[in-house]
């Protein structure tokens, strides 16, 4: 009998240090992605990852040149859009988006997104923080 206590003492002490790593491995949004750096881009939607931890979206975007870029913009997790009612079937490949965020810190064509525009005009928080600027629409 005492070794099956000890044998469960050490599983649930594994356990615990497990879900320490996992909670030490998700970041700070200001660690990935630099606030001072607003961006705003509209495009149509090339890729669509929905998976833990954040979804991502990637458009085309055209410049005033016709020089297309693809950039990834990452969102919420999938079931905090579900509860704002952006299901997998919401976006779809070929739509046309417009989403504000804030850029990535390495300089890369990647950002954070917060506010994305439908084809039918709504705008909807993907953001990630609801902290860092929800209703910036620059």
């Amino acid at each position: 009998m005492r070794a099956s206590k000890l044998a469960n003492l050490c599983a649930i002490a594994a356990a615990l240090l497990l879900a320490q790593g996992v909670s030490l491995a998700h970041h700070a949004y200001t660690a990935e992605f630099d606030t001072t750096k607003p961006v705003k881009v509209t495009g149509v939607v090339t890729k669509l990852e929905w998976s833990n931890p954040h979804i991502w979206i990637y458009l085309d975007v055209k410049d005033d040149k016709g020089s297309v870029t693809n950039w990834g913009f990452s969102a919420s997790p999938p079931g905090m859009l579900l509860r704002r009612r952006i299901t997998k079937n919401s976006l779809k490949l070929g739509d046309v988006l417009t989403i504000s965020g804030h850029r990535a810190k390495d300089g890369s064509n990647n950002a954070s997104g917060n506010i994305v525009t439908t084809p039918d005009g709504r705008e909807t928080l993907i953001g990630q923080d609801q902290a860092v600027n929800p209703t910036e629409k620059k």
